[in-house]
């Protein structure tokens, strides 16, 4: 009778049980999406438009199982982060930074998701530098994703207001309203732009076009070392 390899890497240490846990393909997407709250499998099949039905299931309850996530009763059909799945938010948002640094230009068929745009945003949030600027809220359509983006001094909240948003918790608790509003679309490929040092074709919708520029201050990627294509890189 055959011996069955046990599953793992068979190493000992932290980042070997990490990337057991979440390191499957699609695992991290689903935490990333999860970060803004209560989701249903319908939701996320929906974010997530390219991953096979089994794998969706597969990787949902391997996460369960994992202690990642779980069942919100509810919530019919839906799945929310536990406290060990949120304490992966500093990690998602930290690859999310190395990501757009490294980044390319967006290849055929990829979509952009309010979900991902709002991780995008928290990423990019520079609060030192909002800290000196009056509370503004940013409407942004890039791609088809759309978001609201309230900055007040060092908080950021970001929701979805697409025509397919999900009911949103509360939002902008005690943080105030802004003094200034803008709201702008730029096309996917103009994103990494955006958020670095290139020239964006930024199309204004309401409100004052140097309040793009205050975006601009208040999210920033920083191009990595060695990074053959950045955000940076596409003011070249």
């Amino acid at each position: 009778m055959a011996t069955r390899t046990p599953r793992g890497f068979g190493q000992y240490g932290g980042l070997a049980r990490a990337v057991e846990k979440v390191g499957e393909r699609w695992a991290l997407l689903i935490v990333r999406d999860l970060l803004g709250g209560a989701r249903r499998y319908s939701d996320l099949k929906a974010g997530l438009p390219r991953i096979p039905t089994n794998i969706l299931s597969d990787r949902l309850k391997e996460l369960q199982a994992a202690g990642v996530i779980r069942r919100v009763p509810a919530v019919r059909g839906g799945y929310d982060l536990t406290p060990l799945g949120r304490a992966l938010e500093p990690v998602v948002l930290e690859l999310e930074r190395w990501g757009w640094a490294a980044s390319a230009e967006p290849a055929e068929g990829e979509v952009l998701t309010a979900d991902a745009l709002g991780v995008t945003l928290r990423a990019a949030f520079r609060g030192r530098e909002a800290e000196r600027l009056p509370p503004t809220e940013y409407v942004v359509h890039a791609g088809d994703a759309s978001v609201s983006a309230l900055v007040v001094g060092r908080v950021l909240d970001v929701m979805d207001i697409g025509p397919d948003a999900l009911p949103q918790p509360q939002r902008r608790l005690d943080i105030g309203a802004p003094e200034d509003v803008v709201e702008f679309h730029i096309p996917l490929e103009g994103l990494a732009d955006l958020l670095g040092a290139g020239e964006p074709a930024v199309v204004v919708l309401a409100g004052r076009r140097e309040l793009v520029d205050r975006f601009r201050r208040t999210f920033h990627i920083e191009p990595l070392p060695g990074a053959e294509s950045s955000p940076a890189a596409h003011a070249a």
